[in-house]
């Protein structure tokens, strides 16, 4: 799971950030200032700084810019209303990676991330598909469920809070039927520890927590 670092002084989109951005499957610590901002990268490791420029104490660039002098090299998206060249310069500078204007739709920003960090792992609780890999993990130790139960999973996770029609999974079958695969699904709960809901006449889904 993807951990975030949100610097914004602003409370009422700091916690809608954080509830969106929650929902899509992202761990985020939210900063209202730049020294909490600072305190929080000395005590954690992040995988995206997303900053917003103008602060009442200081700017998102001053932080970003002792960071970087610090060696810290995570990745950063600003968050701004700013839109002189100046201020944009000043960030790419520092190896900024991106920059989103306020106001803007926080599905905007979910692209911008999605962009710039293909997902190479899934995860569902304990756990983890490495795509690249083709494997499963459960606490970091690989885990073999066989082929067929593990093509079921893989496609399930794929489509994380969406419902995955029975067409589809028994697709991944030798001989499909309601039963087989209602068999499958069980053995899959059963091996990974994962819940798995039957939506009545439709299909299987993971849930998104």
């Amino acid at each position: 799971m993807m951990k975030l670092l949100l610097l914004e002084d602003d409370h009422i989109l700091s916690e809608t950030l954080e509830i969106f951005l929650s929902r899509e499957g992202y761990a985020v610590d939210i900063a209202l200032t730049m020294e909490e901002a600072e305190d929080l990268t000395y005590e954690n490791s992040y995988d995206l700084y997303l900053f917003d420029i103008n602060l009442p104490q200081g700017s998102g660039l001053e932080l970003l810019e002792g960071l970087r002098h610090a060696k810290d090299l995570t990745p950063t998206i600003f968050i701004t209303a700013l839109t002189d060249m100046h201020s944009m310069s000043q960030g790419f500078a520092l190896d900024a990676i991106d920059y989103i204007k306020k106001p803007f739709d926080p599905y905007e920003l979910l692209i911008r991330i999605k962009a710039k960090f293909k997902e190479t792992t899934l995860f569902s609780g304990d756990i983890e598909y490495d795509i690249e890999a083709q494997v499963l993990r459960k606490n970091g130790t690989i885990i073999d469920i066989g082929n067929v139960q593990f093509k079921i999973f893989t496609m399930l996770l794929r489509h994380k809070g969406q419902v995955v029609e029975k067409y589809e999974l028994q697709e991944c079958l030798e001989s499909p039927s309601d039963t087989a695969l209602r068999v499958a699904i069980t053995k899959i709960k059963q091996r990974l520890g994962v819940n798995i809901i039957n939506i009545r006449a439709k299909g299987y889904m993971i849930e998104k927590v």
